[in-house]
């Protein structure tokens, strides 16, 4: 699998990534069910990505006191792609964005770097400050983008290491999980060897 370059900029809203920075979803082979439009893409400023959620009749249950647990967008990363180990290492990264669920009212997006259990090492702490964030409600889901800067991932040097481990899943009550690869099933929360590979392509 290739994550494309491209430039993230950021505006009022979101990321504008194009069809040709779409993520595959191999978790439909397994009948998963697929109701969301991936997009990632990466540039020597970090990661980005843009999720469009459709066929939605309730609205997403989310809440800041319980990421783990909450629709949205997870997204794990392995800076150093190392695909043999079982436990996550301080290059390993959980990165969630949910379409809401803060403030008083939970109408406000969160994006949060979230810990991963059983992990041998934990990457540098990240402030939600520093994680972009954008959602919009539509009438039968939402839109969100986001963009992880590079300084918020541990180990991201795309010349030196042009390969990362890589996995996402949306995650909504309502309609399921779409994933990269396998379901929850199985351990991928926590298990790195689990993930897919991405070539930082051009």
């Amino acid at each position: 699998m290739t994550l494309r370059k491209h430039a993230l900029k950021w505006t009022a809203k979101g990321l504008d990534l194009p069809p040709k920075c779409k993520l595959p979803s191999f978790g439909a082979l397994g009948d998963r069910p697929v109701f969301a439009d991936v997009r990632m893409a990466w540039h020597t400023a970090g990661i980005g990505i843009n999720v469009t959620v459709n066929g939605k009749r309730q609205v997403p249950w989310c809440r800041e006191t319980r990421l783990d647990e909450s629709d949205g967008f997870h997204v794990w990363i392995d800076t150093r792609c190392s695909p043999g180990i079982h436990r996550a290492t301080q290059y390993c990264h959980r990165f969630l964005w949910m379409p809401a669920g803060g403030g008083p009212q939970r109408e406000r997006p969160v994006a949060a770097l979230v810990p991963i259990n059983r992990s041998r090492g934990n990457p540098k702490a990240v402030s939600a400050k520093d994680l972009s964030i954008a959602a919009f409600p539509r009438h039968d889901g939402y839109q969100l983008s986001g963009l992880i800067p590079a300084s918020a991932l541990t180990g991201f040097d795309p010349k030196d290491q042009p390969r990362i481990s890589l996995y996402y899943a949306v995650i909504d009550r309502e309609l399921g999980w779409q994933t990269l690869t396998l379901g929850p099933e199985y351990p991928v929360a926590e298990d790195p060897s689990l993930w897919g590979e991405a070539a930082l392509g051009k």
